[in-house]
C-alpha cells in the first residue's frame, strides 16, 4: 500500500486467466486496494466460459503480492499497476477451475518428491499492419528472414521498445530476432520456477500487443496466420532441481543425462498425444503442425537434430534441459506447463524409459522406416487431438474433472463450428469443377 501511494498509482487490474489462456481482470481504485488485499473482491464467474454456472457464479479473487507490477506504458501520473490473482469460491476454497491452481497443485506434487521445476520459453509472434479502423490484416511490407536486421526488419524498432518495456518490467530478456518467416518475431527471456514463468508468458503477451500497438501494428499469437510460411511456436525448456542441483545433468552418461532426464522424457512422450490439445489447443494450431514448416510432428527426441518432438540442447552441467518444440503461444501457459510437469514426473515415478534417441531427419523418412522404428505422430486435427485427451485419463486427472469436462466439450464445440464452415479454398477448389 505504501508503494502504491510512493508511486502515484491511481487504478490497479486484478488479473486472472481463464481456461482457454485469455488474460481477464476486474479494474480497481487505489482506494479500493485494502479490499482488494483483504480478499473481498469478488466478480461474475458465470460470465467467463468454463467457470460457473449461473447458480454458483460469485468468485473472488485472492491477490498474489509478489506479482504487484507498474505499467511502464500508462500515464506517468496517475499510474496502472497490476496484480496477478488466484479465484477462490466464497466459502475460501480455491476454484478448481482456475488455471494457476491447477499448476500449483503439480508443483506441489514436484516438492513432494523433492524436484523444484524451472521453465524457459521461447515465444514467436507476428506483427501485421492495421487498417484504417484499427483492425488487424495479414498484411506487411517486409521481407527480412531468420536473423535479418534492419532496414530489412521493419518490426526492429517495435521489437526493440518491447525488449526495453520488459526490461523495465523486471524481465530478463536473453535474446530477441527475426524468425524465419517475414514479420515474425521471437523473444526470449530467463527461465524461472514454473508458476513465475507461466505469469511471465501471461504479462508478456500483454506488454507486446500493448507495443506493438504503439507503433501502429498488430501482434498474434497466432499460431499459423499465414499459409505458406512458418507458424508460430512456443518451445518449453524444462528441467528439475534437488537441493540447488540440476537433475536432468549427468556426466558419466554418454549423453551427459540422468536416469531422471530419460524417465522424464520417456513421461512426456507416453503422454504426448493426450497432452497435444492442451499445448496446441486451437484448430488453427494443427496448420502449423505439417511438413515443410520446422514444426515438430513426431514423437521421438534427439541430442543432434531437431526434427523429432523432443531435443536436448547441447549445453551440459546446470544448463542440461528438455526442450519441447511442438506448444504454440496460443496454449494457456499454466495448464501446458502442468501437463508437461506432471506426464515428466509420472515417467520419473514409474521409471518409463523411452525408446533410442533419433539422430536422423525424420522428415526425410519413409513411412517404413518410421513404422520399423516406432515413431508415432501427435494427433492431425483438434478433434483427434480432443479424442486423445478423452483416452488419456492421467492428463484428465491433471486437469481435474471440471477443467477437462468443459475444455473438451468447448473443443468439439470449436471444431463442429469449424466443420461447417465453407472457406475460400473450397470454393476455389470445387465452385467451377462441380
Amino acid at each position: 500500500m505504501a508503494l502504491v501511494s510512493d508511486e502515484d498509482v491511481e487504478f490497479i487490474r486484478l488479473q486472472f486467466t481463464d481456461m482457454f489462456g485469455c488474460l481477464k481482470n476486474v479494474a480497481i481504485t487505489a482506494s479500493q486496494l485494502e479490499k482488494a488485499l483483504d480478499n473481498k473482491c469478488m466478480f461474475d464467474g458465470s460470465s467467463i466460459e468454463g467457470f460457473a454456472r449461473i447458480e454458483e457464479s460469485d468468485m473472488y479473487l485472492y491477490p498474489d503480492l509478489s506479482t504487484l507490477e507498474i505499467f511502464p506504458w500508462r500515464p506517468q501520473q496517475g499510474k496502472v499497476a497490476r496484480l496477478i490473482c488466484d479465484v477462490y469460491r466464497p466459502n475460501g476454497e480455491p476454484f478448481e477451475g482456475d488455471p494457476r491452481y491447477i499448476l500449483k497443485c503439480a508443483v506441489k506434487e514436484a516438492e513432494r518428491m523433492g524436484y523444484k521445476f524451472e521453465v524457459g520459453p521461447e515465444c514467436e509472434f507476428f506483427l501485421f499492419h492495421t487498417d484504417e479502423n484499427g483492425m488487424p490484416t495479414t498484411l506487411t511490407h517486409e521481407k527480412a528472414g531468420y536473423f535479418d536486421l534492419g532496414p530489412l526488419d521493419l518490426g526492429e524498432n517495435a521489437r526493440r521498445d518491447m525488449v526495453l518495456t520488459l526490461e523495465d518490467m523486471g524481465f530478463v530478456v536473453e535474446a530477441s530476432h527475426h524468425e524465419v518467416a517475414p514479420a515474425q518475431h521471437e523473444i526470449d527471456f530467463k527461465y524461472d520456477e514454473a508458476l513465475a514463468t507461466a505469469d511471465n508468458i501471461m504479462t508478456f503477451k500483454l506488454a507486446v500487443k500493448t507495443i506493438a500497438k504503439r507503433h501502429g501494428l498488430h501482434a498474434t499469437f497466432m499460431p499459423k496466420p499465414k499459409y505458406g510460411v512458418n507458424g508460430s511456436g512456443m518451445h518449453i525448456n524444462m528441467s528439475l532441481s534437488k537441493d540447488g542441483k540440476n537433475i536432468f545433468d549427468d556426466p558419466s552418461d554418454e549423453l551427459g543425462l540422468s536416469k531422471e532426464a530419460y524417465y522424464f522424457i520417456g513421461g512426456i512422450m507416453k503422454h504426448m498425444k493426450g497432452m497435444t490439445a492442451i499445448t496446441n489447443p486451437l484448430v488453427n494450431s494443427y496448420k502449423r503442425l505439417v511438413p515443410g514448416y520446422e514444426a515438430p510432428v513426431y514423437i521421438a527426441w534427439s541430442a543432434t537434430n531437431r526434427s523429432p518432438l523432443i531435443r536436448i540442447p547441447a549445453v551440459r552441467g546446470e544448463g542440461t534441459r528438455i526442450e519441447l518444440r511442438c506448444p504454440d503461444p496460443a496454449a494457456n501457459p499454466y495448464l501446458a506447463l502442468a501437463v508437461c510437469l506432471r506426464a515428466g514426473l509420472d515417467g520419473i515415478a514409474n521409471k518409463v524409459t523411452p525408446p533410442a534417441s533419433v539422430d536422423r531427419n525424420i522428415f526425410t523418412m519413409s513411412k517404413e522406416e518410421k513404422k520399423k522404428l516406432g515413431i508415432e505422430a501427435i494427433p492431425g486435427t483438434l478433434i483427434e487431438a480432443v479424442y486423445a485427451l478423452e483416452e488419456d485419463e492421467f492428463v484428465q486427472e491433471t486437469l481435474g474433472r471440471h477443467v477437462s469436462e468443459k475444455y473438451i466439450e468447448a473443443k468439439k464445440a470449436e471444431w463442429a463450428d469449424y466443420r461447417a464452415q465453407v472457406t475460400d479454398w473450397e470454393i476455389n477448389q470445387y465452385l467451377n469443377q462441380f
